[in-house]
């Protein structure tokens, strides 16, 4: 199977017929070994009626025990054979799943990364997890075909043929039967495709719903609207369960016609063996013959019916990872080269301009007016912000991304040890993790866990407070170092001692690197060397944070706490302490 290190290939996005065949074509040695099995073992299964009969024909004859012994002995080894066979195919046939399982994964996984922050954008989060919950695992399935699939067919060629030897009209209805078959299940299988396809849009709306629904639950409690978005979700889940009753009916029928159909023709061509041994057009051995060879073809023609029914549903599942990775990442036409060494940043649209190797920090009333800002800043999305005088977008993006940091303060937290968890993606030794524990006031944290920083860390950080998972966040992005940072709302969780002792050792640990900070806390801007005061997305006033607060009144409302505040820092008020309120409640 492919190894997690392994390169997965290049899938084939033309369609979900062609991601299926791609994923038999990685491993062409494993499949062909399960068709091989599949079919040998099948081929196996059609001998026993043919031993049968010559030991009925040819041995139960007075004089001739050892012709019956012989033929008993080779159906006892034929069927140790196929016993053992049926365990290597089954193996086999569970390692074509679970590469093309894995295999689809990692494809997934890779692209989402390459995507990156155009992800969001461009798919659902809901559309994500259903592929990698269900769909992965019913493509994964469809290659069931592989081996049973081709050994179904292989053995009804072989049984038709040895029906040929026994009666012509037998061997035509054999033949003739799985067409009709196919025409009674084909509308059914093609009904059920369009239906699993409406099933798996809906789910994964639900899904996103469901995310979005835990991500802003303490939120909507606090507006009184959990009720309206719980009565929307309930809307929401019995149109899917709904959907879900149409395809159960549609699979129900094809399940049962896939078993009722084959046993029905097994009667019609026993009825038929049956008159013809009555007539003396047969032995009484090529009637058992014939009754063993069509009850080994209820198998293989129950597989047909349900083979359509796994490559349908297969194929859904297929067009839906085919559809996420056919999405492209933001074009990335950088041609030109990043600044020599730390630059100013200079933003057009606001008119920020940010001085190399200083603490900047941003103060707007409005929080998304500065979130745009860092994100033009820092290449997220459309920007005509220059950096050094090259405009970002013309410098290409693996650069900007080595030197520019965007830490949002609802970034991801992946699961895993607490130092893995903040080593974002380089080895964090133990002095660099102290620095940088130290520098966001988080050793407390680390004091909490029984493990110290190899304790685990739930998925999120859903086992760490708000307040926890915010200076965990800002650990991560110090410990990245990078030549600018741009951090968004990097305390807004703190309580005001916390959030004054961060102030003061962010600014030291980031001395002579550039800093961005937004914030509109007076313990956070009094830090800061330079405050840019944002109105309507444009620069207001620049300046020391006490300057600013004599002179610019807009400024001094947006930033002070108490209402007879007059711009005495030491008397503000800092932010409310998550960590506190959720020991609260």
């Amino acid at each position: 199977m492919i190894d997690v290190y392994e390169d997965p290939g290049r899938p084939d996005t033309r369609g979900g017929w062609r991601y299926l065949w791609w994923l038999v074509l990685r491993q062409p040695g494993r499949s062909a070994a399960g068709a091989l099995l599949g079919s040998t073992w099948m081929v196996l299964l059609a001998a026993q009626p043919y031993m049968t009969a010559r030991a009925v024909d040819d041995g139960l004859v007075p004089g001739r025990p050892g012709v019956l012994a012989g033929w008993t002995v080779a159906m006892f080894v034929v069927g140790a054979v196929n016993a053992w066979l049926s365990i290597m195919r089954h193996r086999t046939m569970t390692r074509v799943r679970m590469d093309a399982n894995f295999r689809t994964v990692k494809v997934v996984v890779d692209h989402v990364v390459r995507l990156g922050a155009a992800l969001p954008r461009r798919a659902g989060a809901g559309e994500v997890v259903t592929i990698g919950v269900g769909d992965v695992q019913t493509l994964a399935q469809a290659l069931t075909v592989v081996g049973p699939g081709v050994g179904s067919v292989v053995v009804y060629a072989v049984v038709a043929g040895l029906l040929l030897a026994v009666s012509v009209p037998l061997a035509a209805v054999v033949l003739l039967g799985v067409p009709v078959i196919a025409l009674l299940t084909g509308p059914l299988t093609r009904r059920l495709q369009g239906a699993e396809s409406e099933y798996r849009e809906r789910q994964g709306v639900l899904t996103a719903r469901i995310g979005d629904l835990a991500g802003g639950l303490r939120v909507l409690n606090g507006l009184g609207g959990k009720g309206l978005f719980a009565e929307a979700f309930r809307r929401d889940s019995q149109r899917l369960r709904a959907q879900g009753y149409r395809v159960g009916a549609v699979a129900s029928w094809v399940q049962a016609l896939g078993m009722g159909l084959p046993t029905l023709f097994l009667a019609v061509v026993t009825w038929l063996a049956a008159r013809l041994a009555a007539r003396g057009a047969i032995t009484v051995g090529e009637l058992v013959s014939v009754y063993g060879y069509v009850a080994v073809l209820i198998g293989p023609v129950a597989f047909f019916v349900m083979m359509a029914y796994e490559l349908n549903r297969g194929v859904v599942a297929a067009r839906r990872v085919v559809r996420l990775l056919r999405l492209e990442p933001e074009p990335d036409t950088g041609r030109r080269a990043a600044p020599d060494g730390p630059a100013e940043l200079h933003d057009p649209a606001s008119g920020v301009r940010v001085v190399p190797g200083r603490l900047t920090a941003v103060a707007a009333a409005r929080p998304a007016e500065a979130a745009a800002l860092i994100d033009r800043l820092g290449r997220y999305g459309p920007t005509d912000a220059t950096w050094g005088g090259v405009r970002l977008d013309e410098v290409p993006l693996d650069a900007v991304r080595a030197r520019i940091l965007v830490a949002d303060n609802e970034a991801d937290l992946f699961a895993g040890p607490l130092r893995d968890v903040v080593a974002a993606g380089r080895p964090a030794g133990d002095a660099a993790l102290a620095r940088a524990l130290y520098a966001a006031a988080a050793e407390d944290v680390v004091r909490g866990l029984p493990g110290g920083p190899d304790s685990p860390v739930a998925g999120q950080g859903r086992s760490l407070s708000g307040g926890q998972r915010q200076r965990l966040r800002l650990v991560r992005a110090l410990l990245a170092d990078p030549e600018v940072l741009l951090a968004v709302e990097p305390t807004s969780a703190l309580d005001a001692h916390t959030e004054a002792t961060v102030a003061g050792r962010l600014r030291a640990a980031r001395e002579g690197r550039t800093t961005v900070v937004t914030s509109t806390s007076p313990l956070v801007l009094d830090r800061a060397d330079t405050v840019v005061f944002l109105v309507d997305g444009k620069v207001a006033a620049t300046g020391p944070h006490r300057r600013l607060l004599d002179r610019e009144a807009g400024y001094r409302a947006l930033v002070a706490r108490d209402a007879g505040d007059t711009g005495d820092t030491d008397h503000v008020v800092g932010t409310v302490d998550t960590d506190a309120e959720e020991a609260v409640r």
